[in-house]
């Protein structure tokens, strides 16, 4: 009997991971500086954006726009919630009482108006594929279905919504 960690096993199963390192951003550090960066392993099948991204259908700036998006998706809180809300529960109704958890933080508002100013310039069509693809995080396929669109246009359709995310963004290139 073969152990569980047995080189003949672990042949038959692939990791379906697409592992990359990556360097993390230092703001503080010189850019001259030869210093050995920290660096993150990061999935890039995580998401269908860096999938299509490593796979060469997405550049990068069309990569960045999207992830603007979801970023200000995120922040927005605009997500299902997965689990119970653990924010701070009021203590009394006096000024040292906890906050009430009905009031967004500053943040939240801004990454929410932000994302709807983005949803509106891509307009009602782009919007769509968008927001399932980067948002909702649905692959083109599921979301060419969805949607009743024949094979293989979702990803036209997407990259033209990319572009004109990173136009609104002003992102380079």
């Amino acid at each position: 009997m073969p152990r569980a960690n047995s080189p003949a096993k672990m042949a038959r199963h692939s990791d379906p991971r697409l592992l990359v390192e990556r360097a993390l951003p230092d703001p503080d550090a010189p850019k001259d500086r030869a210093k050995r960066r920290r660096t993150v392993t990061v999935n890039l099948s995580e998401s269908p954006l860096s999938w299509l991204h490593a796979h060469g259908h997405l550049s990068d700036r069309q990569l960045l726009a999207g992830e603007k998006l979801r970023g200000d998706y995120e922040a927005a809180c605009l997500g299902p919630r997965t689990t119970m809300v653990w924010d701070p529960t009021p203590v009394s109704k006096t000024r040292r009482g906890a906050p009430s958890p009905s009031m967004p933080g500053e943040r939240a508002l801004h990454a929410k108006q932000r994302f709807d100013d983005a949803m509106a310039a891509l307009g009602g069509d782009l919007s769509d594929i968008a927001w399932r693809v980067i948002c909702a995080g649905e692959g083109v396929p599921v979301a060419e279905k969805a949607m009743g669109w024949p094979l293989r246009s979702g990803k036209l359709v997407l990259r033209i919504a990319l572009d004109r995310l990173g136009t609104y963004y002003r992102l380079p290139g």
